[in-house]
């Protein structure tokens, strides 16, 4: 149960302290820590994978998942993002074939698209999207104002209202929630997310 207006805050497309009452709020803050339980291992993992992606493509990765805006719900997966020369992808995937399935391409911006891989390391699903290099800095300003903007707060109560979502079975929305934060903070970069998987 939650005392949060659900319809209105997912219309809104955004959702601060002001919106909870102190009890509801309290419990958003203990299912917060209950999330960043796992980070020190997936931390692990990401700086293993990170490691790899380089020695393979050359480039090095970024987090551009909920994991690295900690966002994430638990057992996340990893989405790792490398910026890569258009020219070159048929390069690339000749270069990632015994790492990585190539799950395709998606469309990112009205006019690009990246190129979407998925190997496991230590039970972590990672997903690997490589953008243009041109929306890869783009997506890295985006991250780096997360980063310095995002307060704790607007994470605990963004993670809860994600949580909601997601456990009233309310898939469309939560969806869609899980790709506000980048709208508020970079409207330009129209990210499409890879098909739904559980825990992300």
């Amino acid at each position: 149960m939650t005392e949060l207006d659900l319809n209105a805050i997912t219309a809104r497309r955004w959702v601060d302290r002001g919106d909870f009452t102190d009890g509801e709020f309290e419990r958003a803050r203990a299912f917060y820590a209950r999330m960043r339980a796992d980070d020190e291992r997936l931390e692990r993992v990401r700086a293993e994978a990170s490691a790899l992606i380089s020695e393979w493509t050359g480039h090095k990765p970024r987090d551009v998942g909920s994991f690295g805006t900690r966002l994430n719900l638990e057992s996340s997966d990893l989405d790792l993002g490398i910026g890569y020369p258009v020219e070159d992808r048929d390069r690339l995937r000749e270069v990632l074939e015994p790492h990585a399935v190539f799950l395709g391409e998606r469309q990112t911006r009205f006019s690009t698209s990246r190129l979407v891989f998925s190997f496991t390391l230590e039970g972590v699903e990672v997903d690997l999207s490589a953008l243009t290099v041109e929306d890869f800095t783009v997506a890295c300003r985006m991250l780096d104002q997360i980063d310095t903007t995002m307060t704790l707060e607007e994470r605990i109560a963004h993670t809860w209202v994600k949580h909601l979502l997601r456990s009233s079975g309310r898939t469309p929305e939560y969806a869609a929630w899980k790709l506000v934060t980048y709208a508020r903070f970079c409207p330009e970069f129209n990210w499409v997310p890879i098909p739904e998987k559980p825990g992300t």
